[in-house]
């Protein structure tokens, strides 16, 4: 793995030293540390239109950061140092402003699962680091694309589990993640690296990827800004997949600004407020004609959740589960149900306490909170439980080494021959989750010519959805509100139900099941000062209206607190 050298911290000193008067104006260090702690994205442009900091100083200082916890928190794997700062040179050289896009001159973090060219693409796996046969990305997924283009500088890849596939943060490449408010609590997974470092000010926003709930439930345990946007209207092209059927990506931030600033980029908003199609992701293509126009700032208004109406979904209140993935249809509706009893998460007390405090936020805005019974019942969960997605699982994962694999492997079969090994069941599919093989053999085939795909994957996805929209329509509900986990960060030095914690759990997979949008937003705070987040959700392509009502909510409550980090920890700092 690629590590910080010394001469890169003596090129950033010569950074520094070689700023021009014109350019910058003479700040203390103390000056520096109070501007650009917890700094927004208008803070920032406003800085460098005033020429008070260059580009290579905000990126120096968010460096700094970064070599001054990584030790500790473990968020970063990758620091691309050089890169960052030859991007930042060129930014302080350019004298004409209208070429500054959205993003010019902020440092941003990308998860390890997104390819950035000439970067290894761990997606936290150990085998996509064996020498000489590392996953080194030939091109940059879309959204680095588009980010590079906006002007954002990119300093580091983050840590992740392996192939995303867990709600903690422990990865077989690069090791354990922290949360930033106490380090032996877990900062939830798979997005846990990016929202430590963001949450930190190791960086000012960072992407992170969601199958299940990995960009929503690391917020929630973060005190950060986590946005699932409608699927399809920002590409994943280019993202190693878990499962390319229910994976997304979204930006993730301190503050709703930011996160709705990022979104348009990440989403190709045009001069006409559209959203641009990737032909290397087929769904993309509704995304111009369906989503509300952008840029999504122009919803960010204090008084949007005046007179709206949110439902509380009966089945995450009592901790009826949807499964990751969900049951195909081969499998027999009992043993379906026993797998459905089997993950179920209770929500606990802490938590329900939490979220029933965190209403009053939006009552203060304006928002009516309508609990009911049959608001998302029991027979919802039912039926999103029975999309099934594994048996598809091997295509994401073929169509991404095609585009994104390094020269010597385009496939898992050359993965195999190349390595020595095959690639893990989890990306390939054939024996399914390890806490899933008793369920019948899922065959793999290719969704578009399998005809078991509409029993499989369409027509209870249909069902679902039908369900979800009804609702809001029958009761007049704008969107839905829940806890984004079912419980509070576990201490990971400490068992946890007799064994290793692997959460924070949610149940909030049926999103990514139905493709609607959602949003973690600051909800408060448990009384161990850990955070909490509060989710909101509603129809598919009415991403601006979500982000809207996550501005008024921020706006009403003021709730994120940065965390106090440390340098010292239980155990010795890694390397």
């Amino acid at each position: 793995m690629p590590k910080p050298m010394p001469f890169l911290l003596a090129l950033a000193a010569v950074a520094l030293l070689s700023v021009s008067p014109a350019r910058a104006q003479s700040s203390t260090q103390s000056e520096i540390d109070k501007d650009l702690f917890e700094v927004t994205i208008p803070q920032l442009e406003s800085f460098y239109a005033s020429h008070k900091y260059t580009v290579s100083q905000v990126v120096q200082w968010h460096l700094a950061r970064i070599h001054r916890y990584n030790g500790i928190y473990r968020p970063v794997e990758q620091i691309l140092e050089k890169e960052a700062f030859e991007t930042a040179a060129k930014e302080d050289a350019e004298t004409d402003t209208a070429k500054r896009g959205p993003l010019w001159g902020v440092p941003m973090v990308i998860k390890a699962n997104t390819s950035i060219a000439g970067t290894i693409t761990t997606d936290g796996w150990s085998g996509y680091t064996l020498a000489g046969h590392e996953l080194i990305a030939p091109k940059d997924a879309t959204i680095v694309a588009r980010l590079r283009a906006a002007g954002a500088i990119i300093i580091g890849h983050t840590n992740m589990p392996d192939f995303a596939a867990s709600d903690t943060n422990r990865s077989s490449s690069f090791g354990r993640t922290g949360n930033a408010y106490d380090v032996r609590f877990s900062p939830g997974g798979s997005s846990g690296g990016t929202v430590t470092a963001v949450t930190s000010n190791m960086a000012v926003l960072g992407n992170g990827t969601d199958t299940g709930n990995s960009i929503r439930m690391p917020a929630a345990t973060s005190a950060v800004i986590g946005v699932f946007p409608t699927r399809g209207l920002v590409s994943i092209a280019g993202i190693a997949p878990l499962d390319w059927l229910l994976d997304n990506t979204g930006p993730i931030a301190r503050n709703v600004t930011d996160t709705a600033i990022a979104l348009s980029v990440m989403a190709g908003i045009d001069a006409e407020g559209k959203p641009t199609a990737d032909a290397l992701d087929s769904r993309s293509a509704e995304a111009p004609a369906k989503a509300q126009s952008g840029p999504y700032t122009q919803y960010l208004k204090p008084d949007a959740l005046k007179g709206k109406r949110f439902g509380v979904p009966a089945f995450i209140l009592k901790g009826t589960d949807v499964p990751f993935q969900g049951i195909a249809a081969v499998v027999p509706e009992a043993q379906a149900e026993a797998e459905e009893r089997r993950t179920a998460t209770p929500l606990q007390p802490s938590t329900r306490t939490a979220f029933l405090k965190s209403l009053d936020g939006l009552r203060a805005a304006g928002a009516e909170i309508v609990f009911d019974d049959s608001i998302m019942p029991d027979s919802f969960a039912k039926i999103a439980s029975r999309v099934g997605t594994l048996p598809y699982v091997r295509e994401g994962t073929e169509n991404f080494l095609k585009e994104f694999g390094p020269a010597q492997y385009h496939s898992p079969e050359e993965y195999e021959k190349a390595a020595g090994q095959p690639l893990p069941a989890t990306i390939i599919g054939n024996s399914g989750p390890k806490d899933r093989r008793s369920l019948p053999d899922q065959p793999q085939a290719h969704i578009e010519t399998d005809p078991r795909a509409e029993a499989n994957v369409f027509g209870p996805r249909e069902k679902a959805l039908a369900i979800f929209d009804q609702t809001l329509d029958r009761l007049h509900l704008d969107g839905y509100v829940y806890p984004a986990t079912q419980m509070p960060p576990p201490d990971e030095t400490m068992p946890q139900n007799g064994e290793i914690s692997g959460g924070p759990h949610s149940e909030t997979s049926w999103v990514n099941i139905l493709g609607v949008p959602a949003v973690v937003v600051v909800g408060g705070f448990y009384p161990s000062g850990l955070p909490f987040g509060l989710e909101i959700s509603t129809k598919r392509w009415h991403d601006g209206d979500l982000l809207g009502w996550a501005y008024a909510y921020e706006q009403a409550t003021h709730y994120r607190h940065p965390p106090v980090l440390v340098e010292q920890g239980l155990l010795p700092n890694a390397p």
